[in-house]
């Protein structure tokens, strides 16, 4: 299958074949009631008028809560922006737009992996995250490479804590330099810091 220019921007940039793109059908078609409750979001438009409805917490709290300080120094690196909650919530949205959020979703997966202590949870953890977001035709299939796929499908073999490090760095890094600078520049960011300097007014 094809894939012009425009047609690999608007999907954050990652290649993808047939099977990624029917799977990715049916995870939009899951996710419509979702997108739904992002009611200021279309995959045609990075705009959001409204702020408040990716937001995890109840909006009027979460907004009195987000300054326009924080917010400005998601700008500041990537990991400050994955380090904030709300920033994580903005994030995700704009990615949904893209059609990349399996992205975030597995590195934020790995994250929370890396929490686990129970041995017997950590086996079962390991091989859930590998088949949802790693395995070739996954149902959210992430974009690495064929070494580092590989690499981790041995790492399932004897599952640790770090068994998902490389596949989660190169996702990190695929992110960093590819979405995260759209996202500082999407209608969507600047937006919300226009909403949170107004509240200050």
């Amino acid at each position: 299958m094809h894939v012009t220019g425009e047609g690999r921007a608007r999907l954050g940039g990652l290649p993808f074949h047939t099977e990624n793109n029917i799977s990715g059908t049916i995870s939009v078609a899951k996710n419509k009631g979702m997108r739904t409750r992002l009611g200021c979001l279309s995959h045609k438009s990075d705009s959001c008028s409204d702020f408040t409805a990716i937001l995890p917490d109840k909006p009027n709290r979460a907004l009195k809560r987000l300054s326009t300080e924080e917010a400005t120094r998601w700008a500041d690196s990537f990991d400050v922006l994955l380090s904030h909650k709300y920033g994580v919530a903005a994030f995700r949205a704009f990615l949904k737009t893209e059609f990349s959020e399996e992205n975030l979703e597995f590195w934020l997966a790995c994250e929370e992996f890396k929490k686990t202590r129970s041995t017997a949870k950590l086996v079962s953890k390991a091989h859930r995250i590998f088949e949802e977001f790693v395995d070739v035709q996954a149902p959210r299939e992430v974009n690495i490479d064929f070494q580092t796929r590989e690499a981790t499908r041995k790492n399932m073999q004897e599952p640790s804590l770090t068994c998902f490090d490389q596949a989660q760095g190169k996702v990190h890094s695929l992110m960093e330099k590819d979405s995260y600078p759209r996202f500082l520049r999407s209608k969507m960011y600047l937006d919300l810091l226009s909403q949170s300097q107004r509240r200050l007014s």
